[in-house]
């Protein structure tokens, strides 16, 4: 099928650090009501679902059979992606691709309030053999992780630092963002260590919150919507698991994953053609060590450009407007859902505040977390 797939609706709840008022079910519904309601269509419009969700996360196994009801997908087509929000919504493209489908629903959420001890989920994705017995905490990965890209790539802490500094502010103009806030640098780099040289307001804290995301083909979506934003490129990658063969420095993951979206968009200089990004800023180093491995920067030259404003939200290319992650909170997988309806918001001119003028190509660029390399970038236009 040569027809474009677009977004013709998306929902989502407020971000909280707790939400014991809600259950999972009562968020996705409340996303999924938002989401038909701006796409103006009805459940039994749709002809196929997508949820992401971690069995280990969520605490019940084959949680797909959890999703249906909230979201009017009894008696469909419903499977799971055990995987970062962009390698779900390709599942959503590919199907529509087929020309089987014409209207796919995207769903994610976290309840990462209900994980008592997140750091003892994450330690199942290490090697049983040889590294899990160890018995570190995954954030030391993190740590090592940050402590070879500044090395290897001249960034420094303060840079790590500044990216707090602007994603929390950036947060203040997003009312849905659960951590908004005036940090200083010094705030950051006076904060409690972690894991050298990683430090407490270098990681993003967790967030409740849930998101849905209806996609059509062209045709349809042009019908039902007078503002599709289309998806002019993907890509996704899954790297190794293996933290002893990995490369510490630069994010293969996620170029790989870019190389793949931006020749499906015809993209050849992503600083001069992309006019905002949100990237993933699960920790601080992160957004630098993305923003070179998406070719937005040469490798050692992010953390300057930070420093004179290319990517604030004035600049050359603004970088999480939104708050990313460490203004949002951390969602887990969802993590990208809520990037695309920044992208989306942006793309229709309704970002409110923080809207950037007369923007028409958008990038996300999502990661796994620890202690993955997967990741996955998606190419958004408002063109006809």
């Amino acid at each position: 099928m040569n027809e474009r797939v677009a977004i013709i609706g998306i929902g989502y709840t407020q971000l909280r650090p707790l939400s014991p008022d809600v259950s999972f079910r009562e968020m996705i519904y409340e996303a999924a009501v938002k989401a038909y309601n701006d796409a103006g269509i009805e459940p039994k419009d749709v002809d196929t679902f997508v949820a992401i969700s971690e069995d280990y996360n969520e605490g019940t196994a084959i949680f797909d059979e959890y999703v249906p009801d909230q979201i009017g997908a009894v008696l469909k087509p419903v499977h799971t992606i055990t995987q970062d929000a962009i390698t779900a919504i390709s599942a959503c493209v590919m199907q529509i691709k087929t020309g089987i489908f014409n209207i796919a629903v995207l769903e994610g959420h976290s309840k990462a309030s209900n994980i008592l001890y997140p750091s003892h989920i994450e330690a199942f994705a290490l090697d049983p053999i040889s590294i899990r017995p160890l018995g570190f905490n995954p954030l030391f990965l993190a740590g090592l992780e940050m402590q070879r890209f500044l090395l290897e790539r001249g960034c420094n802490e303060y840079h790590c630092a500044l990216v707090v500094s602007k994603n929390k502010k950036n947060a203040m103009k997003n009312p849905i963002a659960a951590y908004p806030g005036e940090i200083s640098i010094s705030d950051v780099l006076s904060s409690n260590p972690v894991s050298f040289p990683l430090k407490e307001l270098d990681i993003s804290k967790r967030a409740d919150g849930a998101f849905v995301i209806i996609l059509a083909r062209e045709s349809i979506a042009k019908k039902l919507s007078d503002k599709p934003v289309y998806i002019e490129g993907i890509g996704w990658c899954q790297e190794t698991p293996n933290i002893e063969k990995r490369d510490l420095v630069n994010a293969l993951y996620l170029t790989y994953a870019a190389n793949m979206a931006y020749s499906q968009a015809g993209i050849r200089n992503p600083l001069k053609e992309i006019d905002f990004a949100e990237i993933d800023d699960t920790f601080s180093y992160k957004e630098l060590q993305h923003i070179e491995a998406l070719g937005i920067s040469r490798s050692g030259e992010s953390g300057n450009m930070l420093e004179e404003g290319y990517f604030d939200f004035d600049g050359e290319l603004p970088v999480n407007v939104s708050g990313g992650s460490l203004g949002c909170g951390n969602l887990y997988d969802a993590n990208g859902l809520r990037g695309i309806c920044e992208a989306v918001l942006q793309l229709r001119e309704e970002a409110g505040e923080r809207q950037i003028p007369a923007c028409e190509i958008g990038l996300v660029a999502s990661w796994k977390g620890l202690p993955s390399a997967s990741g996955g970038v998606l190419i958004l236009s408002n063109r006809e």
